[in-house]
């Protein structure tokens, strides 16, 4: 039991963080995920879904 300790207190005591190339691709793959859903919610769809909605809203229309 105390060998399992002593391995998992050595396992746990390396590198507290991301390496530089973790963040290199975590940050590529915020990036991406950024731009699909800047082009989702500016596509024509989605501008006229969002307009339908406030504008119902503003002439006090349901849903």
């Amino acid at each position: 039991m105390r060998e399992l300790i002593d391995r998992l207190r050595h396992a746990l005591r390396g590198d507290a963080g991301m390496s530089t190339a973790e963040y290199a691709v975590g940050t590529i793959a915020a990036v991406a995920f950024a731009t699909t859903l800047y082009g989702i919610v500016t596509g024509d769809p989605v501008k006229e879904a969002l307009t339908g909605l406030v504008e119902r809203g503003l002439q006090g229309g349901g849903l």
